[in-house]
């Protein structure tokens, strides 16, 4: 049984959890890129490197499961959240369609829960690498002028956009595999 409390709008958070993060997407096609480069960023930050590739392949098939799911006309939200709790990385994706819609995942420490307004969450855990607990990924650290605001935003001047990376962004992000 996990040891969880209620958070806003019905979400689950375990009480444990020593880190968190979670990102909320469109339920399109171009979810399941984003999904995947949220988790790369979240466990390199958390210094989880040797979970990337699992989590990141994990978390595709859950989204892909979910935009395929959705209503092109209506797709609805996917939310994908990453925990670490104790010796785990607890992977959740939640999505507003019914539980029966879910994929197999294979293991003992994976399931399907129903959401109380509708929908239903999908959640697994892996386990963190050996010798390494939740107490022991540290939060990200930041450089103390890292978030300085730029100097053309404080005199109001425009900043431009470099068309060229803007385009490599969304080829990215259009991209149909993982």
């Amino acid at each position: 049984m996990r040891d969880t409390v209620v958070g806003d709008e019905g979400s689950t958070v375990n009480a444990q959890a020593a880190q968190m993060d979670d990102i909320r997407l469109v339920a399109l096609p171009s979810a399941v890129n984003c999904s995947a480069m949220f988790v790369r960023f979240t466990l390199g930050e958390w210094s989880l490197n040797p979970l990337i590739d699992q989590a990141e392949n994990l978390v595709a098939q859950l989204v892909t499961a979910s935009v395929e799911g959705a209503a092109p006309e209506r797709p609805g939200f996917v939310l994908i959240r990453l925990q670490v709790r104790g010796d785990c990385l607890v992977i959740e994706v939640e999505d507003g369609q019914p539980p029966e819609t879910a994929p197999e995942l294979d293991g003992d420490h994976a399931g399907v829960e129903p959401l109380r307004g509708g929908g239903k969450r999908i959640w697994c855990e892996l386990p963190l690498p050996v010798g390494i607990t939740a107490g022991a990924v540290a939060l990200p650290r930041r450089d103390a002028n890292r978030s300085a605001v730029p100097e053309p935003l404080m005199t109001g001047e425009p900043i431009g956009a470099d068309a060229d990376f803007l385009g490599k962004i969304l080829t990215g992000l259009t991209r149909s595999e993982v």
